[in-house]
């Protein structure tokens, strides 16, 4: 086990205290370290996580490859300034004064900042690096839900259901995107193309509950899934179970 601070903690924060003399040497470099995390996130929003590489960062840039070095110690730690960039970069909006309406928007930015930037999902393997904009971010979320009965753990597991349930309906419609641009058809498309081969191979079969509600389903999402439709269910359900449980904590 090393006693010495994880130097990414610095990058995080921007923190230079001046004491140690700079390893840099040559020309003063041009670019800030927010340039080079801001550059990185446009090739991972464009290209997805797996599209990012040191190189073509660096040639977008307009540096070279080793040069961009001096500003990130290696991908691992420059994906970890992405995170926290990414987290930090929404203005955080006042919370309603009513309790489903906080824990509804804590569901809502998260859903929002994972829309904006959909490799966050594919981020693993990574510490939960204590940076400004998880914290700024953890903090607003935490806001809504102080003071209503719950304790400190509930509180931590409240934003984990919520936000993660938020980033489960982003996955999904990136999979339906991604099906869709692979296929080159939109699932109402795909089912019209196949409706009848289906009869064909199904026949014979009985799904009476299945095919009554497949069948309604389909109608009115026009597709196998709705992601969106599944957000506000999904949320709904999730907020009716938070406030009984808070409820129920209020009973003598």
């Amino acid at each position: 086990m090393s006693d010495h601070p994880d130097p990414v903690l610095r990058l995080l924060w921007r923190y230079d205290d001046g004491a140690a003399p700079s390893t840099r040497r040559g020309r003063k470099q041009r670019l800030t370290v927010d340039d080079v995390v801001d550059g990185a996130m446009r090739i991972a929003d464009r290209d997805g996580l797996n599209g990012l590489t040191m190189r073509l960062l660096a040639s977008d840039l307009g540096l070279g490859a080793m040069s961009l070095y001096t500003y990130v110690p290696g991908r691992d730690e420059l994906v970890v300034l992405m995170v926290d960039r990414a987290l930090g970069r929404r203005e955080l909006p006042a919370m309603p004064d009513d309790l489903p309406g906080r824990l509804a928007l804590i569901a809502r930015v998260q859903y929002e900042i994972c829309q904006d930037h959909p490799w966050l999902l594919d981020v693993y393997g990574l510490r939960a690096w204590v940076g400004p904009g998880a914290s700024d971010l953890y903090e607003w979320q935490l806001s809504g839900i102080d003071g209503v009965g719950l304790d400190d753990i509930e509180m931590d597991q409240t934003v984990a259901l919520l936000t993660s349930f938020a980033g489960s309906v982003v996955r999904a419609q990136q999979r339906m995107r991604q099906d869709e641009r692979t296929s080159g058809l939109t699932q109402a498309e795909w089912w019209a193309a196949n409706a009848d081969e289906l009869d064909v191979v199904m026949a014979g079969r009985k799904y009476p509950l299945a095919g009554r509600v497949g069948t309604s389903a389909g109608e009115a999402y026009q597709a196998a899934t709705d992601p969106a439709r599944e957000m506000e269910f999904g949320l709904a359900r999730i907020i009716d179970g938070l406030i009984s449980h808070i409820k129920s904590k209020q009973r003598p």
